[in-house]
């Protein structure tokens, strides 16, 4: 029987690389958007070319409210594609970049990037607990720019440090369910995150490239295949773990 993932943020990027990684390996997908509805259908119909089967569904992930209307829907898709009522692995990728220097940050920034990469990933893995197989899997996205800085990035950064910890403390809860978490933590890539500053300004791009071991910044199809990976029996006594993805950054 195939696995079941649910990708957040997967209509572009790194998450729609990782639920396209995760249908290659024979994984069934289910994605979340939150305005790229035909950029979600479009990811849903080149994993059904693959054989496998996917759905998407919007969802703002750092709105609270909409999770509990989310796991119904979840669950009613969960009983009519799959005949099932558990998925087995949550990967949560959403996520927006919103930069600034910490003179001139502003409330309202800060508390998107905390309800969107923090808060959210918090209640909506606690919505979805009871849906999430035993033995299923957790990964939660974080960045290197907790371990190595670039001013700028200090909120967003705190935000994917408190995740790291969360990580840690959903293997130590979630253990006896035999559910593993880690942390998947990318170094600067090339997608159309934060506007595309790493993909489309050359100086920025030349900056991170220098500050890698490999002489590049990253393509998503270093991070998806990884990720997928992870998923895999093959990893599955990797847990509580942070596992950067960069290259060699800041090194």
């Amino acid at each position: 029987m195939a696995k079941i993932a649910i990708v957040t943020g997967a209509s572009r990027g790194l998450g729609r690389n990782t639920a396209l990684s995760i249908a290659r390996r024979g994984g069934d997908v289910i994605l979340t958007y939150q305005q790229r509805s035909e950029e979600a259908e479009s990811a849903v119909a080149e994993i059904k070319a693959m054989g496998r089967k996917a759905v998407a569904f919007q969802l703002d992930a750092g709105k609270i409210a909409d999770f509990k209307p989310f796991a119904e829907r979840l669950r009613k898709a969960l009983q009519q594609t799959w005949q099932r009522d558990t998925f087995d692995h949550l990967v949560n990728n959403a996520g927006h970049g919103d930069y600034a220097l910490i003179e001139s940050t502003t409330e309202a920034q800060f508390d998107g990037l905390i309800n969107v990469h923090f808060k959210g990933v918090y209640f909506l893995t606690q919505t979805l607990l009871p849906l999430i197989a035993d033995g299923g899997r957790i990964v939660n996205l974080s960045s290197g720019l907790t371990r190595v800085s670039y001013p700028g990035y200090a909120a967003y950064a705190c935000a994917k440090a408190a995740v790291e910890l969360l990580s840690v403390y959903m293997a130590k809860e979630l253990g006896s369910r035999g559910i593993a978490v880690n942390t998947v933590a990318p170094g600067a890539i090339e997608t159309d995150f934060g506007g595309g500053v790493v993909r489309d300004d050359p100086e920025v791009n030349q900056i991170f490239a220098g500050m890698t071991a490999l002489g590049r910044v990253g393509l998503p199809d270093d991070i998806g295949p990884m990720i997928a990976s992870l998923l895999s029996e093959d990893n599955r006594w990797i847990n509580a773990q942070r596992i950067e993805v960069s290259g060699g950054q800041g090194i």
